[in-house]
């Protein structure tokens, strides 16, 4: 859910006798329970039931059984979450930030301003130039990243271990501290359009959106999150500024270190980062479930491709819901691999088309 977003994961390349168009369908769910999805796919697989028999599972060998040191989960006193886990398996640590806002937060006016946000901390901020992530991450070997979906937005920084605590006060300047500067806000505003027109041009990636407009008509997760061409054009220093001040607040962000490092000193550096940013009592509304299926939803898109693209999409279970394990396991039986269910049958055998694709995405919304 990023540049590249989850919706663009959906989407089959199937062959058509000359059509130029694809149709995208959203259809009524249909789901068992949990005990049932899992009796259909031992019956599938041609087992009794969802675990392997005792005789085919292999021993775990003594490195698998060692287990990692204890996870260290803590809310800091300005309410800011901390996840940090001791791994010494490399010599780079991982650096993750989370910010609870993304396309769903959104209000008309704002369409687009998560994901341009985004891109603008990335381009200075009240102590670093434009330039820092050539100089400071990529320059010792390190790689840096983003992406932004409809629940969340995120940053990470991959670096050497003797970096971590650096990569923290970096990370922090980051996403406390962007200026937004208006030229530099100009120019990225033509990158996040290119994006836009490319993800049109990709018929795969067009598809998705289509699917998500059509399953959640109305809900905001039915909006594109790469945003409104116009809100976007609209955009000033000042109200990109401020919807980024809105959220970007320590009581609505995860600070998650993963890495060769002592979690004592991850904290300490945490503070000393974050700290000085006071709590701000922020309380994110919550999305609301989206309106049931009734009947099938269809649309047909006439494009120039040569290639028909078919997409199905169902309402699934939320993030969280018990239900989740049984759909994932059923989507990627059904059409996660090229040996899936799917492939083999409509594909490989029956020759229909050239590629098939299934996926099951948690949102908290809705699935």
């Amino acid at each position: 859910a990023q540049h590249s977003h989850p919706a663009d994961c959906l989407g089959e390349r199937l062959e058509g006798p000359g059509a130029v168009w694809y149709r995208v369908a959203a259809m009524v769910p249909s789901f068992r329970t949990r005990a049932l999805v899992c009796a259909l796919l031992g019956l599938s697989m041609g087992i009794g039931g969802c675990a392997a028999p005792a005789s085919t599972r292999s021993a775990s060998t003594p490195s698998q059984r060692r287990s990692l040191p204890p996870l260290v989960r803590e809310v800091l006193p300005n309410g800011m979450r901390l996840i940090a886990q001791e791994h010494r398996a490399a010599s780079t640590v991982a650096i993750h930030l989370w910010a609870g806002v993304g396309g769903r937060d959104e209000a008309i006016g704002e369409r687009g301003f998560s994901h341009f946000a985004e891109h603008m901390l990335f381009k200075g901020t009240t102590t670093r130039p434009r330039g820092f992530v050539d100089r400071e991450v990529e320059a010792v070997g390190g790689r840096t990243d983003a992406g932004t979906s409809n629940d969340y937005t995120f940053y990470y920084l991959l670096l050497p271990a003797a970096r971590a605590l650096s990569g923290i006060s970096l990370m922090a300047d980051m996403v406390l501290n962007s200026v937004f500067d208006p030229a530099e806000l100009g120019r990225e505003r033509e990158v996040v359009f290119e994006e836009v027109r490319l993800n049109e041009d990709n018929p795969r990636s067009s598809l998705g959106r289509q699917l998500y407009n059509l399953l959640y008509d109305g809900h905001p997760y039915g909006r594109p999150v790469l945003g409104d061409v116009k809100d976007l054009r609209d955009a000033t220093q000042e109200s990109l500024r401020g919807y980024y001040a809105r959220h970007y607040v320590p009581d609505n962000m995860t600070l998650v270190v993963v890495g060769p490092v002592d979690p004592a000193a991850v904290r300490a550096a945490a503070i000393e980062a974050f700290g000085s940013r006071p709590a701000t009592g922020y309380a994110r509304p919550a999305v609301g479930a989206p309106a049931p299926l009734e009947g099938v939803r269809a649309r047909s898109v006439e494009r120039p491709e040569r290639q028909t693209q078919l997409g199905f999409a169902w309402l699934a279970p939320p993030l969280g819901d018990p239900d989740m394990p049984a759909v994932d396991v059923l989507s990627h039986i059904l059409g996660g691999s090229r040996s899936s269910r799917l492939n083999q049958a409509p594909r490989e055998r029956a020759r229909l088309g050239s590629g098939i694709s299934g996926w099951y995405g948690g949102l908290q919304g809705a699935g």
